[in-house]
Parts: C-alpha cells; sequence; structure tokens
C-alpha cells in the first residue's frame, strides 16, 4: 500500500537541519556504507563530468554512499540530457516551420523539460538545490546541533 502525504526525509537530512520539527528521530534507519560510489561507466560524458564534479564534495558532506549510486546517476544522465537538449535549442531554436506551413516546436523542448524536471526532483534530494541547502547545517554546526541535550530536548533520548 502506498504512503500517504509528504514522504519522510531521512533522518540524517533532519540532524543537519538542526530537526525543526523537533519529532522524535527514527534511531533504527538504515545506515549505508560511507564509501564513495564509483561512477558508472555507461553513463554518457556530460554525465560523467558532472559525477566527477560533484560526487567528492557530496561524499566528504555524507551526501552520498554506495546506495545512493543509481539515484545520484539519474541525477547526472538527466543533467547530461537536459544540457545536450538546450544546447540544441540554443543553436537551432525552439520551433521550426513545418512542410505545410505550420510552426512547430522540436522534440528537444519536450526532452528539455522531462529532463530538467528528473534532475530538479533528484538534486532537491540530495541538497544541490538553494531551497534544499538552506535546510542543511553542515561540518561542525552539525554536530553541536546534534548535541546530547538537543536530542534530550527532541525526545530522542
Amino acid at each position: 500500500m502506498a504512503q500517504r502525504g509528504r514522504k519522510p526525509k531521512p533522518t540524517a537530512l533532519k540532524v543537519l537541519e538542526g530537526n525543526p520539527g523537533k519529532r522524535p528521530l527514527n534511531l533504527y534507519e538504515p545506515a549505508p556504507e560511507g564509501n564513495l560510489p564509483e561512477c558508472p561507466a555507461w553513463l554518457e560524458e556530460e554525465a560523467k563530468a558532472e559525477w566527477e564534479r560533484l560526487a567528492v564534495p557530496m561524499h566528504n558532506l555524507g551526501l552520498l554512499t554506495e546506495l545512493d549510486m543509481a539515484a545520484f546517476a539519474a541525477y547526472c544522465q538527466a543533467y547530461a540530457r537536459w544540457k545536450e537538449a538546450e544546447e540544441f535549442i540554443s543553436q537551432h531554436g525552439s520551433i521550426v516551420k513545418t512542410k505545410n506551413g505550420f510552426w512547430q516546436q522540436v522534440p528537444q523542448v519536450t526532452i528539455s523539460h522531462a529532463n530538467q524536471k528528473i534532475m530538479l526532483q533528484a538534486a532537491a534530494e540530495f541538497g544541490l538545490t538553494p531551497s534544499a541547502r538552506s535546510r542543511i547545517i553542515a561540518g561542525n554546526a552539525a554536530q553541536d546541533q546534534a548535541s546530547e541535550m538537543d536530542m534530550i530536548l527532541a525526545g530522542v533520548i
């Protein structure tokens, strides 16, 4: 049965945000190994470049592990396809005149919109958008936020 309402946030993300809802944290949530996943060989070249650009910084923040490989690969591939479609539109335009004299949108516009949507949804999951990032407290501040007293006040301990 599908869950209703908003999908739950990962506990690690709640801790990084300082648990703004002050609801009890799930102490039994699976914690994946902290290994940096390897870039899949099947990604397009532009997707591989995006992987290389973001993988290490995201891993260092604890936002990318082996279990996240497929989701992050989907982000990178959507980014590559979105960029390719946008470059085509920039070079050739977004509409063409058909043989019958009617104006028609080129398929790259639809390709761009579809991949932009996928890319932005995945980006938000990984904290790669300004609004998602604004809710994350990283580094020593995150450790301070997750202090024992905060855990007690949040009802976790």
